[in-house]
């Protein structure tokens, strides 16, 4: 063995400085730490990291480059009751590693930390090990700056890197799944025809996958398992995985932000790929346990599950947090990425058993200059008692409305909740989020997303059909109900297939019209469907994948999806800036929002909790939006009345009256979805309104 120079604590991870690397590794409780360096064949040249600075051992090594592969070995004491698991024998990913080459063999037994018997293991698992690398940072930005959409002007959509391009056919067949076919006009072209001024990607920080996954052959294609917080998963990189993956993915951002699109990373701090006790030794077990992870206060041999996967990390530990808030930083400064969607975030603002609005970790978010100005977005739940966090979170951060979703899908298939629900969803959930200061756009509006049907499924399936997953069809939720389509899955039948694709529309319409920031489920507006399965978080395949090869049903969606998204961003009547009110605006005169019977007057209190009052009108008034022109002059916005009839039986709508407008014309239709302007109807005009179907009209000057 040599021993390393004394180097430096701070950067932790590997830093090259152009003559050699800088090594930081926090542990707390460790007694010893070796650098491993991996050479071509897989040798390992051993070095004792002698310097302890904070709980960081740290050295430097000469000559030591990019592309250099590297892990540690971790020394201490073996107590599993009190949440030591220190074990030499086992090969260690640095958590700092900004690139790892390999994916970890979680189902080989060399990876566990103990034997069958709970002895610790002795079993060397460098060989199914993969290893961090030592990367050049640098990189040509350009020109290169944040689009920084304004929250109110935000439509996002959530998609997998690889299943977005994997069969698109103007990708180059080298670059279809990855960093660089998103980067690849094709697809970049797409994105900026639909109109969404966001891609949410799903995770892509390194992850292993699970050990009965792997013993099956399959692979975390979701990617909630993470076992790197700084590397972007070389799977999705057509460059290598010897540091290419970091350039390729740099890339990316640089193209779509060229487009004006931002990038939102979905990120998995609340637990990582370990699992449980029986779970495999990565990183965090070894390097730290009783730091790393939340452990029962009354037996320290038990892991705290808040996710439903064995473990949870522990942001309580300043280190810790302090590794979140540095990954954090590292992809908003060094990638460039401009917001984040926090997995199961309740989990992350548990301090020791209750979810806190004030926790440390929201605490150092919002007192840090980087993440205090991008874009926050929360999964406001986890799996624990309480997790159910909706409308909960403090104000800079955005929320998955799961009562949004649930109330448009009620609303739609026809359910007796009234019409009460669907318009405080509609209108921006201001019971949820107007309290606290917040706005509508805290509000993240979908009515699917990868976990669960597709919108193309959702309408046309009565139950699961996971038979794929190998899990007997047991897992996910078979919580789907009748939306009167007549029958399940595929079918010939004109008059059925017409149904779903007219819900299919009526949802995408309803959830781009609403107050707050929509998100697209990707795939959604080319009518993607996964044959019945609502959980394909394994199904790397076509599955999962995005088809390409439209029908003319299947583009005749897309068409109208992107009409109906350039409607909501060419009038700022359906994306303001405020809560709606009902009250009366000083400039016309006229309240910002109204609502109406089918008889054409104002819904009265007790018509809020008529289960049979299935169809409403919408009234609103955009004469107090003033909206900016190219060359610099403002003109008075224009007001729209929303029309929606979940009844299944064609339906008599009176207009409301002179007051409200004199004419109306058609802007569009669900039911008939090529139908163009010019059609218009006078103040008090009854039109007829097909079942299940949604009318925009906009009011003639």
């Amino acid at each position: 063995m040599t021993e390393a120079w004394p180097g430096r604590p701070f950067p932790l991870g590997a830093t090259w400085d152009g003559a050699g690397t800088n090594f930081s590794l926090f542990s707390e409780h460790a007694d010893g730490v070796e650098l491993c360096l991996r050479d071509g064949d897989g040798a390992e040249r051993r070095i004792t990291l002698t310097q302890r600075t904070a709980h960081v051992w740290h050295g430097y090594v000469p000559g030591v480059d990019p592309g250099q592969r590297y892990g540690y070995r971790v020394h201490g004491a073996w107590a599993p009751d009190s949440g030591h698991l220190f074990n030499p024998a086992k090969f260690l990913l640095d958590p700092y590693a900004k690139a790892i080459a390999g994916t970890p063999d979680t189902a080989d037994p060399r990876v566990l930390p103990t034997t069958a018997t709970g002895e610790r293991d002795t079993a060397d698992s460098a060989a199914t090990m993969p290893a961090g690398v030592v990367i050049d940072p640098a990189f040509d930005w350009g020109d290169d700056r944040p689009p920084a959409v304004p929250w109110h002007d935000t439509v996002i959509a959530e998609t997998h890197v690889r299943g977005a391009t994997i069969r698109h056919p103007d990708v180059p067949s080298e670059l279809r799944g990855t960093y660089a076919g998103l980067a690849h006009p094709a697809a970049i072209d797409h994105f900026t025809r639909l109109g969404v001024t966001a891609v949410e990607l799903l995770p892509i920080h390194h992850i292993a996958d699970e050990p009965a996954l792997r013993r099956r052959g399959a692979v975390n294609y979701w990617g909630y398992s993470s076992i790197g917080y700084f590397a972007p998963d070389p799977r999705y990189a057509a460059a290598g995985a010897r540091g290419g993956q970091v350039r390729e993915f740099k890339e990316m951002v640089r193209s779509l932000h060229a487009a004006g699109l931002e990038v939102i990373l979905d990120v998995v701090y609340n637990h990582t790929a370990e699992g449980g006790v029986d779970g495999p030794m990565l990183a965090f077990k070894g390097i730290d346990n009783r730091s790393y992870y939340r452990l029962h206060p009354d037996d320290p041999g038990r892991y705290v599950d808040f996710t439903g996967t064995g473990n949870s990390l522990n942001p309580v530990h300043p280190s810790v947090l302090r590794l979140i808030m540095d990954s954090l930083r590292y992809w908003v400064q060094e990638m460039h990425v401009d917001g984040f969607r926090f997995d199961l975030a309740a989990a992350l603002a548990r301090e020791l058993w209750d979810v806190d609005r004030l926790s440390a970790f929201f605490d150092t978010i919002h007192q840090d200059p980087v993440l205090s100005q991008v874009k926050l977005i929360a999964e406001p739940w986890d799996l624990g008692e309480g997790g159910y966090q909706v409308g909960n979170f403090p104000v800079l951060w955005a929320e998955w409305n799961g009562k949004y979703r649930d109330a448009m899908r009620d609303y739609w298939r026809g359910s007796d909740i009234g019409v009460a629900e669907f318009a405080s969803r509609f209108a921006g959930s201001s019971d949820l989020y107007q309290d606290d200061g917040r706005h509508p756009f805290a509000s993240i509006n979908f009515i699917t997303a990868h976990d669960g049907f597709t919108l193309a499924d959702l309408v046309a399936y009565e139950h699961k059909h996971n038979e794929a997953n190998g899990e007997d069809n047991r897992d996910g939720t078979d919580d789907n109900r009748s939306w009167n389509c007549g029958v399940e899955g595929a079918t010939d039948d004109e008059a059925v297939l017409e149904l779903r694709a007219r819900q299919q529309r009526n949802l995408i319409a309803t959830l781009l019209l609403s107050q707050g920031a929509p998100m697209l489920s990707g795939g959604d507006e080319i009518g993607r469907t996964q044959h019945g399965n609502n959980n394909a978080y394994c199904q790397d395949n076509e599955i999962s994948w995005y088809d390409w090869d439209l029908d003319p049903a299947r583009q005749g969606l897309l068409d109208f999806t992107r009409r109906i998204i350039a409607l909501r961003r060419e009038h700022p009547v359906f994306h303001r800036r405020a809560f709606l009110t009902g009250r009366e605006t000083m400039g016309s005169g006229l309240p910002d929002v109204a609502w109406f019977r089918p008889d054409g007057r104002p819904v009265a209190q007790r018509n809020w909790r008529d289960p049979e009052l299935r169809t409403l009108a919408i009234f609103l008034n955009g004469e107090e939006i003033p909206t900016p022109t190219a060359d610099g002059q403002r003109i008075v916005g224009e007001s729209f009345l929303v029309i929606v009839n979940a009844a299944a039986e064609r339906t008599l709508v009176h207009l409301p009256s002179r007051r409200f407008g004199v004419r109306w014309e058609l802007a569009l239709s669900t039911s008939e979805p090529e139908a163009q302007n010019g059609r218009s109807y006078p103040a008090r005009t009854e039109v007829a309104l097909d079942p299940h179907s949604m009318l925009v009209l906009r009011r003639t000057r």
